[in-house]
């Protein structure tokens, strides 16, 4: 019950989720999947969670109790650079489902978490990890410049499509914005408001950061003309051989 999409680009990363957390016919639920940590001038993260509630709850317990510890070993803030902090977050997380778990208790019962970590600490560029709940990471490539989670199928083609590299920071947002529109489209799992954030090269500190209702003005337009523009373009589409030849 989760759509997550984090981009990289020259300009920054860009960061998208919904907040759907159940969609049952009368109990929908709402909980924000997007975590920020920030410490002015010094490094900027974004944490994207898919899994289970609680544990999600218990990482980011520890993540702060941590931040407040001294005597910690490692933390969000004292880890060296970007795979020092994604490696300490998969450490995080595998403990967390481990705790969470009881032994036959909740037989049946999901207990794993996912997770995007990006951002940008200072003196490395920005980038993205995905974290799995067996605790290991993958970075984000030139290639392939984008992360997801969850649903991710419906919202891919428009990623595929776009972005690269050299794409601006508003357009790989209008991006992220139309890739969870459609899946919110084609599954009921997925569902408003949306959390979009911005971080912009080395500034080290979010550029923009809302949350967009169904009935946000921005969305409900961007909503509309995307849903205008695909009808055009498939009426502006090559015609059949039998369609020209019988004018």
């Amino acid at each position: 019950m989760t759509y997550c999409v984090a981009i990289q680009v020259n300009d920054g990363l860009v960061f998208a989720s919904d907040t759907r957390t159940s969609a049952g016919v009368d109990d929908i639920r709402t909980y924000s999947k997007m975590h920020v940590f920030e410490f002015p001038g010094e490094r900027s993260l974004v944490l994207l969670s898919a899994g289970n509630l609680a544990t999600t709850h218990a990482i980011l317990a520890q993540m702060r109790r941590d931040l407040d510890n001294p005597e910690a070993p490692v933390s969000l803030r004292s880890a060296r650079g970007m795979y020092d902090v994604a490696e300490y977050v998969g450490g995080v997380s595998t403990r967390a489902q481990k705790d969470t778990s009881v032994q036959g208790q909740y037989g049946g019962v999901d207990l794993r978490v996912t997770l995007i970590l990006g951002g940008q600490i200072s003196g490395e560029p920005p980038s993205l990890y995905l974290i799995y709940p067996e605790g290991n990471c993958i970075w984000c490539s030139p290639e392939t410049p984008y992360l997801q989670l969850g649903e991710s199928k419906y919202g891919k083609p428009i990623l595929d499509r776009i972005i690269r590299p050299e794409v601006s920071l508003e357009d790989a947002a209008r991006c992220a914005l139309v890739s969870l529109d459609s899946t919110i489209k084609s599954n009921l799992s997925v569902g408003p408001p949306l959390d979009l954030a911005i971080l912009c090269r080395d500034a080290f500190s979010l550029a923009r950061k809302v949350r967009l209702e169904p009935d946000t003005g921005y969305y409900a337009q961007l909503r509309e003309a995307w849903g205008r523009k695909i009808a055009d373009a498939l009426r502006s589409l090559p015609k059949f051989d039998w369609e020209t030849s019988s004018r």
